[in-house]
């Protein structure tokens, strides 16, 4: 078995909702319900965090290399490198409100 279909079997056995088929009452489904919203604003964070410094980190390298290559051309380069950079801080804070409303539903039932 190659490694790609070894790691796609692994994934899908992890991923498997084995709590979904048991059979509980009303009250293990809010639980589930609410344990499910506090890792998706687990997860949204981590993915915001993850992906806005990436971004962040690629259009500053990006930006200081075109900068150093050309150091005439800094005044042009410079506003939409802020620009962007703002727009990518907004999708970040997006992603920590998002988080907060899921973790809102989480301790408020």
């Amino acid at each position: 078995m190659s490694k790609n279909k070894l790691c796609l079997a692994i994934f899908a056995m992890l991923s498997l909702p084995t709590s979904a088929f048991a059979q509980g009452g009303a009250a293990e489904v809010g639980g589930t319900a609410q344990a499910m919203a506090a890792l998706g604003a687990g997860v949204a964070i981590g993915l915001a965090v993850l992906g806005g410094g990436l971004g962040q980190g690629r259009a500053a390298a990006s930006a200081l290399e075109g900068i150093s290559r050309n150091p005439g051309a800094a005044s042009k380069i410079q506003t939409p490198m802020i620009l962007s950079l703002a727009l990518i801080e907004s999708l970040v804070l997006f992603g920590f409100l998002i988080a907060f409303f899921l973790q809102g539903k989480v301790g408020g039932g």
